[in-house]
């Protein structure tokens, strides 16, 4: 058996898998976001390793043979983050996450240090973690004296389950601290933000053993005590693991609380020029890329809070097809937006309101401006990647075939629905945790899951919506700086 542990942002989840890759059992865990000032996004690390203690405890009251029979584990996570611990491992304030927009003038900073461009092939975006250290560097200096180590979330948990100060290179590649094509920390761009290397964990490729299960662990679940703990991945890589984009011009869309639009390339190549994120992927040897949008479902979240409905209900309402671009524009700029505007302080909004426009209308807006910021990302792609012939969808809004309807018109582009079963971060996590076990080749090990469906481009729409996304592309200068 295998396991893979995903943190997320609002739910940590478990999945057991045996030999053949079959899921036995989930098992997933709420996690609360604290919000203490305009821009902030904390979490208590405390938190996520209660949600891992509660999902494990409850597979095993469930499943306690095949708990007992797990080899090896990986973990998948939220990015980004800065989680500041003492000598003695304990965290020292909540951990700063990746959709906390505090640190963009520090980011600004940095990134005018032509060193980081160079070297990462990414922008310093404010959401990366080393723009957060030298905020705590400079806003909480007693804090800061007492930081022992820097971790990236899911590094945390990492530490409960081995005791080891450990990374994988995918999740190390959003810190703004890695030499992307070498794979290893870079000294100068530490030093910038006042850190050496003894301050960060130790470097692992995705597929490699970072650790084994500590004693009280393996007691605890009644694993054994050879219990491995993979590399592992940052969520997106996580996910190309889970759908099987590893091979170059694979790719998939992730339609969760943010967007991605992510393509496997098997060498290195970077355009940090259009907000496109150059990272290592989660296997030997191979990169991606990936164009991010801040706000995709919760954009359709928000609306639906606004409206006092469930999201669902309001997509269901629009019919089974899409018949057209609508006449209001939406920009989904609610966190900012970062490809390829790269633009903290942006905010959204609705064009084209009429007094005739109602409910129905607004939902259709938010969905087409999310597939708009979608061909945003994929526009930045293609200057130094092949387009890709086929992109499957994972996350929340994949459920549904009118948004991916929209999308894939959008794209002119068919996206493919994973078959029913999971697929995603957490399987990847468990794919790399069979890898690390075993010493099996990835590429055999995490192939691309059977199809539902693909939702093909509607060929006689898909010139209105190019019409409509170029009215899109518009917009953003017009409200730039507003």
């Amino acid at each position: 058996m295998y396991l893979g542990i995903d943190l997320g942002t609002s739910a940590l989840k478990a999945l057991l898998i045996d030999e053949d890759q079959r899921v036995i059992a989930t098992r997933s865990e709420r996690l609360d976001v604290a919000r203490p000032s305009v821009g902030w996004s904390e979490q208590d690390p405390a938190g996520w390793v209660a949600a891992a203690e509660g999902a494990l405890d409850s597979l095993k009251a469930a499943e306690p043979t095949a708990l007992a029979a797990v080899r090896g584990i990986g973990l998948s996570g939220q990015m980004h983050g800065a989680v500041f611990i003492d000598a003695a491992d304990r965290p020292l304030r909540p951990a700063i996450l990746w959709n906390d927009t505090r640190a963009h003038a520090e980011a600004a900073e940095l990134d005018g240090l032509p060193e980081f461009r160079a070297l990462t092939g990414n922008i310093v975006f404010p959401g990366f973690t080393a723009p957060k250290v030298v905020w705590t560097h400079r806003n909480e200096p007693e804090l800061f004296s007492r930081v022992a180590k820097v971790l990236l979330p899911k590094d945390f948990l990492r530490l409960w389950l081995t005791g080891e100060h450990v990374t994988d290179v995918s999740d190390a590649s959003g810190t703004s601290w890695l030499h992307t094509e070498e794979r290893c920390w870079s000294k100068r761009l530490l030093e910038y933000c006042q850190l050496d290397e003894s301050q960060v964990p130790r470097l692992v490729e995705g597929t490699e053993v970072s650790g084994t299960l500590r004693p009280a662990l393996t007691e605890r679940w009644g694993m054994f005590p050879t219990t491995v703990v993979a590399g592992g991945g940052g969520d997106n890589a996580a996910s190309g693991c889970g759908v099987g984009a590893l091979a170059s011009g694979t790719g998939f869309i992730s339609i969760g609380t943010s967007g991605v639009v992510f393509v496997s390339a098997d060498r290195y190549r970077a355009n940090p020029e259009s907000a496109v994120h150059a990272f290592c992927h989660a296997v030997p040897n191979t990169w991606h890329q990936m164009g991010v949008a801040l706000s995709a479902a919760g954009s359709l979240d928000w609306i639906a809070g606004v409206l006092d409905a469930r999201a669902d209900e309001l997509v269901d309402g629009l019919g089974p097809l899409p018949v057209g671009p609508g006449a209001i524009q939406f920009l989904p700029y609610l966190s900012g937006e970062r490809t390829p505007h790269n633009d903290a302080k942006v905010r959204g909004g609705f064009v084209g309101l009429d007094r005739a426009h109602g409910r129905s209308d607004l939902v259709q807006a938010v969905l087409e401006g999310v597939a708009f910021s979608f061909r945003d990302c994929l526009d930045a792609l293609t200057i130094p990647l092949s387009e890709p012939a086929q992109l499957l969808a994972v996350g929340g809004g994949a459920r549904s075939r009118h948004w991916l309807s929209i999308i894939a018109t959008v794209l002119d582009l068919p996206i493919g629905v994973p078959a029913g079963g999971e697929v995603g971060a957490a399987l990847g996590a468990a794919r790399l945790g069979l890898i690390a076990a075993e010493n099996a080749d990835p590429f055999d090990v995490c192939a691309q899951p059977p199809l539902d469906d693909i939702v093909e481009p509607i060929a006689v729409l898909v010139d209105d919506y190019a019409d409509a996304y170029r009215q899109y592309c518009r917009l953003y200068p017009a409200i730039k700086g507003l």
